[in-house]
């Protein structure tokens, strides 16, 4: 089926019913589960080798974890939401409406195939809209499972699986949506915006950037380095919110590479989907190989201190001073902070701006159901999971209810002298 074609299919069906919803994520959430072991043989299928223990709990769990949550609080995210009016007005009520917009495209990447399509999905069914989805082809497997438990769980009136080549990717972000969600790199992520474009489609937008590990001189160095690789191993690296870079303060290269051998971390349970891509990155540094992963130490303007790595590759990098280290940052998905007092916090969350700011650990934060996810500039816009997940896909509809009398009427035509020498008045003339 073509994208049109799916569109053109759920358009006219209209928005679905509260009830509806919290049924149909019932449903997703126990096909999921039902699905796990098809998940895992489809996933290491298109991977070469994927861990399980990262398609259990990043693409299965989830998942379905999502859809529990969004059940659980669907109702109260529905409600109209009562607003204060200014007195002048009164008596007269308003209220926020949260409306279905319509039709909701997904383009879905390959690193989490089966999560990163579903997880908007979530957000987009709880809101009361129907779904398009157009998995990566780069995980064909999964692609097809995506549409065996769309079709299970959802039903074609409600969601349709798009399958394809890049040319079918292009059409899709060329279709009148009334809403388009990409999660990818940033290059892509300019043309799918620009497609959209055409016909002001509102979008969403995932693209990674480079997220910094700051280790502070009051860092546990050794802690650190753990908590750091442990982050960057999940799924060989290939993570949009995985650890990019190190910039150390107050500690050298040479003590975090000894941490990092200490740590025992390095081996990897899934495979590099594009490992000359990673090699032709890393061309010009040092590396310092713990098993899977590596460490690496570049000069400056290097390739691998400009591009995301998006791979089992750890940049690392001195740093002087706090300042020097927040002025290096450019808008990432995620800053993470180890050792930081909360002075040095105060900083950097002053000094920077990111979709997340986390201290003590990496990735994690991703997996909280009632925190916005999304970037900032190149590393994305918009937002998605929980409420923050049902309010994008959602028409805000200003509800207003005027009574027969207020003092703003007397602003009204026609317009009388004293109401102009009120007006003066208002405004300190």
């Amino acid at each position: 089926m073509s994208p049109a074609a799916a569109l053109t299919a759920l358009r006219p069906l209209g928005p679905l019913p509260l009830e509806q919803r919290r049924s149909l994520l019932a449903s997703l959430r126990a096909e999921m589960l039902r699905r796990a072991g098809d998940a895992l043989a489809a996933a290491n299928a298109d991977f070469g080798r994927r861990s399980e223990m990262d398609t259990l709990l990043a693409d299965v769990l989830l998942v379905a974890d999502a859809c529990a949550h969004a059940r659980r609080h669907l109702r109260r995210w529905a409600r109209p939401r009562r607003q204060a009016t200014p007195y002048p007005f009164w008596p007269v009520s308003a209220a926020i409406e949260p409306q279905p917009k319509g039709v909701i495209g997904i383009m879905a990447p390959w690193n989490y195939p089966i999560q990163l399509a579903l997880m908007p999905l979530v957000d987009a069914i709880a809101a009361g809209n129907r779904v398009v989805v157009k998995p990566s082809e780069t995980a064909p497997r999964c692609a097809v499972l995506i549409g065996e438990i769309l079709a299970a769980a959802l039903g074609d009136a409600v969601a349709r699986c798009v399958l394809g080549d890049v040319a079918v990717s292009q059409d899709f972000a060329a279709q009148p949506w009334d809403h388009l969600v990409f999660t990818g790199g940033t290059a892509t992520g300019r043309k799918v915006m620009q497609a959209a474009a055409a016909n002001l489609t509102p979008v969403t937008l995932e693209l990674g950037g480079k997220c910094p590990a700051i280790v502070l001189p009051g860092a546990d160095i050794f802690r650190a380095a753990r908590d750091i690789l442990s982050a960057k191993a999940i799924n060989a690296g290939q993570t949009c919110v995985a650890p990019d870079t190190v910039f150390l303060l107050g500690h050298s290269i040479a003590d975090f590479i000894a941490a990092a051998r200490a740590s025992g971390i390095g081996a990897l349970e899934t495979d590099t989907i594009n490992p000359a891509r990673l090699a032709a990155l890393c061309e010009g540094a040092a590396l310092t190989t713990l098993g899977g992963l590596s460490l690496a130490t570049a000069p400056a303007g290097h390739a691998l201190h400009r591009e995301e790595v998006f791979g089992p590759v750890l940049a690392l990098r001195e740093w002087p001073d706090l300042a020097s280290a927040i002025a290096a940052i450019d808008r990432p998905l995620a800053i993470y902070l180890f050792g930081a007092t909360a002075a040095e916090e105060a900083a950097v969350a002053a000094g920077t701006s990111s979709g997340a700011l986390v201290c003590g650990r990496a990735v994690d934060y991703a997996a909280f159901h009632a925190l916005p996810f999304g970037g900032v500039g190149a590393s994305g816009f918009g937002r998605r999971n929980g409420l923050a997940g049902f309010d994008e896909f959602s028409n805000l509809r200003a509800r207003v209810r005027h009574g027969r009398f207020s003092l703003s009427r007397m602003f009204d035509f026609p317009r009388s002298a004293a109401a102009l020498k009120m007006a003066r008045r208002l405004v300190g003339l």
